[in-house]
């Protein structure tokens, strides 16, 4: 299995990226064994989908870049010294997961070493973010610019990170620090005719991707999409709902023309 999978633009190259780092559902067969069983079958803290959700951005000139293995193997959107991202109580899963997001236990028995993270994180983690960097370089070549667009999903209902449902769409820049503020407003002016409910770094401001690529005094930024999983699953959030999806294709569509516009 590759780690991560490259798809590139149909049409005329745009100087975007989407990177869905959560949606890889593969285990690797020298670790699966140490997971429970019956977790390797339902990896539930999976991005179900959003690969198929932004399949249209390659139509729209768009690349990009998918994560094949489950973020329990490894967190792709973690600090690699394992620095939280927030300090606020919530539950955060670490770089190297032990528990899912309700607090479950992962592994069968033995703790992970610090030989085995090390080795996830020079086989699994350190691949995906170096090609990362190599696209947004790239791009950078050729445009003068790049954004990088985070993709994501959350179930609708997460005590562990708060105990009121969460907002359809969050939009995430850690506090205007990785993207310039026409980036930023075009994608919010866009969220905010969606219909949906919409919030602004709250209670996601972005994720490690987002935080250490975005470097908008350099001409590369980066935004992160929240947004939870009824937007495009039936209220069991195990199912594509093709309806409630192509609604929420459209607005992101939307969101990637005005992009489009700002970046030109």
């Amino acid at each position: 299995m590759k780690l991560f999978t490259i798809t590139e633009p149909k049409v005329a190259k745009v100087p975007i990226i989407i990177s869905s780092p959560h949606s890889g559902t593969y285990f690797p067969e020298m670790i699966a064994d140490k997971f429970r069983p019956e977790m390797i079958e339902k990896p539930d803290d999976t991005d179900w989908f959003i690969d198929k959700l932004y399949d249209f951005a390659p139509d729209l000139g768009i690349t990009m870049i998918t994560a094949n293995y489950s973020r329990w193997v490894i967190d792709l959107n973690r600090d690699p010294d394992s620095k939280p991202l927030y300090d606020d109580g919530r539950v955060i899963t670490g770089l190297t997961p032990t528990t899912n997001f309700n607090g479950e236990a992962l592994y069968q028995g033995e703790a992970l070493d610090s030989g085995d993270i090390d080795l996830r994180i020079e086989n699994y983690y350190r691949p995906y973010h170096d090609k990362i960097m190599e696209l947004l370089d790239q791009t950078k070549q050729q445009f003068g610019k790049a954004l990088l667009f985070d993709a994501h999903s959350i179930r609708k209902v997460v005590p562990g990170i708060q105990k009121e449902p969460f907002p359809d769409l969050i939009l995430g820049d850690n506090d205007g620090a990785t993207a310039s503020e026409a980036l930023i407003n075009s994608a919010l002016n866009v969220l905010k005719t969606s219909g949906k409910t919409v919030e602004h770094n709250h209670p996601f401001k972005g994720g490690y991707i987002t935080r250490s690529f975005g470097k908008p005094s350099e001409n590369i930024h980066a935004l992160q999409l929240e947004m939870a999983k009824t937007n495009y699953m039936d209220d069991s959030e195990t199912k594509y709902h093709y309806e409630r999806a192509e609604v929420t294709r459209e607005n992101l569509k939307e969101i990637f023309k005005e992009l489009i516009n700002v970046l030109k």
